[in-house]
């Protein structure tokens, strides 16, 4: 659980933290969410720890701090830290071609549209392990209603269900590489199933089952005990239920943990969005990050990884979006505070998931915010940012 420091203490405000809860407590009392938990720490110290709402509203179970989430794609800056762990050890670099880990991959190719036409184009340049850390691939993803790459991925990879649970990660590497790729490889940003690819390779490299390899290698040194590809009958009733819109504009339970696909054991888990995880644990992990790579005497990255992980990776002026977002390994990285429309500082880095979730790491001011909650699709509700903004109007030192 969270032992929580006095604000002042650590150069925030309690009064002004207090602004908070009645803001977030608006979208459950207004009915457009079921319930969430928000966690702020700053210089290593919990602050803030509120669990509001229902987890799961039509068994009666109201939210708790210690609440178990899906994370979807929170999972990607796990998985990244994972494959810098074996960059540590010599066994990867990131300039390997992906072929030499999945030799599927070795004649990818690359659908080109003129003048109307589609056709397909030979690789200019190997898939390496940078260009899927930093989804600069070219390979697709599922969630793009007008892509006909994202059609193919809708049709060939099962997510986040029993055939999902059931394929093997050799199949579905092969399913991946059956896919053309939106761009040549390095030429552009794209969100991507790329850390999918990832728990491959860790796999492959190190060994080890890709869910053993984080067992081992980050949960247990982190006591991240939580935090799993699988909810256990005795987690059960901690796991929060996944909302979405109901056609009459109200909340419908759209997985009920009480027979959720999370109870399954996957063969291939899903680097990209398959975790859950609970909000003293997903702040372990971002203060070992903010910590540089260690916390509580376990060190897992070394200083100049993790300094290096959290860098711009994209090239020329790119950015991922209108916000003056760059993108790093796992994670974006604020690198023009002034287009993202919230508070916060150049460096920060962060992520979140399709259910919402929400996580920051803001180095200048050694700064975390997490924002839990179950509520499909994203990106609905402002309550991330609203929130952010919050927790830097409270900042007094």
């Amino acid at each position: 659980m969270i032992t929580l420091t006095a604000p002042e203490q650590v150069g925030l405000s309690s009064g002004r933290l207090e602004r908070i809860e009645p803001v977030l407590q608006r979208y459950i009392n207004d009915k457009k969410l079921a319930g969430m938990v928000a966690l702020i720490a700053r210089r290593g110290q919990p602050v803030y720890c509120k669990s509001l709402g229902y987890a799961h509203r039509e068994a009666g179970l109201l939210m708790q701090p210690d609440t178990i989430f899906r994370i979807y794609s929170m999972s990607k800056p796990i998985t990244s830290v994972a494959v810098m762990m074996l960059v540590e050890e010599g066994l990867l670099r990131l300039d390997s071609p992906l072929y030499e880990f999945a030799p599927c991959f070795k004649d990818c190719q690359v659908l080109v549209s003129q003048n109307g036409q589609n056709h397909l184009e030979p690789l200019k340049r190997d898939i390496h392990i940078h260009h899927l850390l930093t989804h600069t691939s070219g390979l697709g993803y599922n969630y793009d209603p007008l892509s006909y790459i994202d059609g193919l991925f809708r049709q060939r990879i099962p997510r986040h269900n029993a055939a999902a649970a059931a394929i093997s990660f050799e199949d579905l590497m092969r399913a991946i590489a059956s896919i053309p790729l939106v761009y040549q490889p390095g030429e552009s940003w794209r969100y991507s199933i790329a850390s999918d690819v990832l728990g491959y390779v860790v796999e492959t490299v190190s060994g080890q089952a890709f869910g053993a390899f984080l067992q081992e290698r980050i949960f247990e040194p982190l006591g991240m005990t939580d935090t799993a590809f699988t909810i256990t009958p005795e987690k059960v009733r901690r796991f929060a239920a996944n909302y979405g819109p109901a056609e009459d504009g109200s909340l419908k339970v759209i997985d009920d943990p009480f027979n959720s696909v999370y109870s399954l054991v996957p063969k291939a888990p899903s680097g990209s969005g398959g975790l859950i995880s609970s909000a003293p644990d997903y702040f372990r992990f971002c203060q070992m990050l903010l910590n540089k790579g260690e916390l509580h005497g376990q060190r897992l990255l070394s200083r100049k990884t993790v300094e290096y992980m959290t860098l711009n990776h994209l090239p020329g002026g790119l950015r991922i979006d209108e916000e003056g977002q760059g993108f790093g390994l796992g994670f974006s990285v604020l690198v023009e505070p002034v287009l993202s429309s919230t508070l916060g500082s150049a460096g920060t880095y962060r992520w979140g998931g399709a259910a919402n979730t929400r996580f920051w790491v803001d180095p200048q001011e050694e700064l975390i915010g997490l924002l839990m909650l179950q509520y499909m699709p994203n990106g609905v509700y402002p309550v991330d940012k609203t929130f952010q903004n919050l927790v830097y109007q409270a900042i007094i030192d």
